[in-house]
């Protein structure tokens, strides 16, 4: 018996003296295993985009609002419009009914225009916010300060604005201190907040945030309100019991009346999410394994006409000492040396793909290692598996039969 080393001699030697047909071989594996490690990079790059850019609430925060924040069925939202608004008491009574909760903020939003001398922005993200919300929301102030309670209590008009404004309003300018036109009302610019940029093709940081009464002031107190919860991860489904229940008492819901409003989580999202993304993804991943199911057919077939075009050095071999364990061996190891070949392509292919996307689209396609893994062993796989029968073929070759041949 030949040993392992002498054996991959002779599969290079095999491989070397076919280069064209070798490479064609690995062509198939290399595009079914590109593919598929695409889009397993996508698939973990959309789990993050949407765990880092929608549902950012974090951790210890939900939320609490008369419209459901991730649901399919329109019909839920339509029935929800009914519902009795949420307003100020409600916020307040959740803060003084709810021991196990932290923060208990507010926000409210609508659209309006923006105006700065004569530059105008259409359609941006006007928002109201209870000043507490400064520890609530995971978002952070890039330049100058968030507003104080006691500029809230006093309905100061000072506001804090998005990266979108900053560049459309005042570029190449310090915003502080300046005064910008909402709606029909003036605000002093008091703080620049962290950038967001796009998500769904939406952009994020076209937003003035003001006040909580000041907001209500311009748009009436009949807008309900987002309230907003902070607690710590231990006593987290606690304190949503808590304001449940305060709610409910509020709302005189008893017995098994419904609620007629939405308690929202970043699990909320994220449950959401991979309701609609499982389906789509599976599709997608079972498409790309196909595709390396067809690449070790065509290796397969391959092999078998190797097999028929080398009966006369099958021959020689076995003349010459070589066992039937020996020939199946270098044909398995010929197999399998082809696939991890075309499979370390294809996961090149597939990484480039994804650090493509990653630099110059601003989804985050996620390259992780085990990735990479998964792809050296599915294609070492695929390789023994479609490399067991022709390499069989060889090895059960009559060598007088074989030296026969042309």
């Amino acid at each position: 018996m030949l040993a392992v080393r002498d054996n991959l001699a002779q599969c290079f030697s095999a491989l070397r003296s076919h280069k064209l047909r070798a490479s064609l071989t690995m062509l198939g594996l290399t595009m079914g295993v590109a593919t598929l490690i695409t889009v397993m990079t996508l698939v973990q790059g959309a789990n993050l985009y949407v765990e880092q850019k929608i549902a950012n609430l974090g951790t210890n925060v939900f939320q609490i609002a008369r419209t459901p924040f991730a649901v399919t069925d329109f019909n839920i939202i339509i029935k929800a419009l009914k519902f009795k608004k949420i307003d100020v008491d409600d916020m307040r009574a959740i803060a003084n009914g709810c021991r196990a909760c932290e923060e208990v903020g507010a926000t409210a939003s609508t659209t309006v225009r923006a105006r700065y001398g004569n530059k105008e922005v259409p359609d941006v993200s006007f928002s109201g916010h209870t000043a507490n919300m400064a520890d609530i929301d995971t978002r952070a102030v890039e330049l100058g300060r968030y507003f104080t309670p006691t500029e809230a209590e006093h309905r100061t008009n000072v506001c804090l604005i998005g990266d979108t404004l900053v560049q459309q309003l005042f570029l190449g300018m310090d915003p502080i201190g300046k005064t910008i036109r909402v709606g029909n009302d003036e605000f002093m610019v008091i703080g620049v907040m962290e950038k967001i940029g796009s998500v769904l093709g939406q952009d994020q940081d076209n937003f003035v945030m003001a006040p909580l009464p000041v907001f209500l002031r311009m748009q009436g107190i009949h807008t309900s309100l987002i309230i907003n919860v902070k607690t710590s991860t231990e006593n987290f489904e606690l304190a949503q019991d808590q304001a449940h229940l305060v709610l409910r008492s509020r709302r005189h819901l008893s017995g098994k009346m419904e609620d007629d409003f939405f308690i929202g989580t970043k699990e909320s999202y994220m449950a959401l999410w991979r309701s609609i993304s499982t389906a789509f993804f599976s599709v997608f991943i079972m498409v790309s394994a196909i595709s390396v199911v067809i690449g070790g057919i065509v290796i397969m077939n391959v092999m078998l006409v190797s097999v028929t075009l080398r009966r006369r050095e099958i021959g020689v071999r076995r003349a010459v000492g070589a066992t039937q364990r020996d020939i199946l061996r270098q044909f398995m190891l010929e197999s399998v040396i082809q696939c991890i070949a075309g499979g370390i392509a294809g996961i090149s292919m597939g990484f480039l793909v994804a650090l493509v996307l990653r630099t110059y689209t601003p989804f985050p396609a996620s390259v992780q290692t085990w990735v990479a893994v998964l792809g050296v062993f599915l294609s070492s796989g695929v390789g023994l598996f479609f490399g067991i029968y022709p390499a069989m073929r060889a090895s059960r070759l009559d060598p007088v039969v074989a030296l026969r041949s042309d």
